[in-house]
Order: C-alpha cells, then sequence, then structure tokens
C-alpha cells in the first residue's frame, strides 16, 4: 500500500527530536506536529500510543488504525490506568483539532512526558478505518 500526501510540512526524525522543557526540573510540555510528521513518526518506531480523544460513536464512524480510544472528557480518570508508561511516545488526535490540544495539555499536567499532539481526523491524509 502507498501512501502519499501534499505538503510542505519537513518530517520529524525520531532520533533527532528536541528534548522538550517547561521549566529548569520538567520535561513534559505541550507539542503540535502536522499529520505528516505524526505519520513519518509512526514509521519510524513500533513504540506509541495513537491516542484518539473522540466519543465511541466518532470511533466507530472512521478512525486511524491501531488507534486506542479515551474520549477526552475521561482523560483524567482513565489514563493513569490505560497509560501507565509516562514516558511513552503518546501521538493524540480528535476531529478537528479542539479536543486533541486539550487532552494533549491535560496528559502533560498528569506528567507524560512525550505528547505530540497532531490536530484532527479531518486533516489526516492516510488510510482510516471505518
Amino acid at each position: 500500500m502507498v501512501f502519499s500526501a501534499c505538503t510542505n510540512d519537513t518530517p520529524v526524525n525520531m532520533q533527532n527530536r528536541p528534548p522538550a522543557q517547561v521549566d529548569g526540573n520538567a520535561k513534559s510540555a505541550y507539542r503540535k506536529i502536522s499529520a505528516m510528521q505524526a505519520y513519518q513518526m509512526m514509521q519510524d518506531s513500533n513504540e506509541y500510543v495513537l491516542l484518539d480523544v473522540r466519543s465511541l460513536e466518532e470511533f466507530k464512524e472512521k478512525h486511524i488504525s491501531g488507534a486506542t480510544l479515551i474520549p477526552d472528557v475521561e482523560i483524567g480518570s482513565r489514563a493513569a490506568k490505560e497509560l501507565p508508561d509516562k514516558n511513552a511516545l503518546i501521538l493524540v488526535y480528535c476531529r478537528s483539532g479542539g479536543r486533541s490540544a486539550k487532552a494533549a495539555n491535560e496528559l502533560v499536567g498528569m506528567g507524560y512526558a512525550n505528547v505530540y499532539d497532531f490536530g484532527g481526523i479531518v486533516d489526516w491524509p492516510y488510510e482510516t478505518v471505518k
């Protein structure tokens, strides 16, 4: 299967990701990336969590293969149990980008160190599951 997209975004190289800093003691920060960068990160590593923060109904309509569903309103109550590794690479998306930004920021606030928000599935030019 071949995927193609037209964009000016530069792919993110997993080895060359800059460490995020909130302050001198923290290692977690909110990071916004493009769909193309998220896709490249997924190609570069098998060690990531693809997190869909939409509703169950939206997830059933269409989602990205391999995604874990935790609706944004349930992040606070479910993340610790379902995302136990706070150093895991977590790629977050929703429908259009609002809920993913909120959820990514909430995860960072909970101490997750490698959270990347790539916005909405509406901007995902690659294959999805229906």
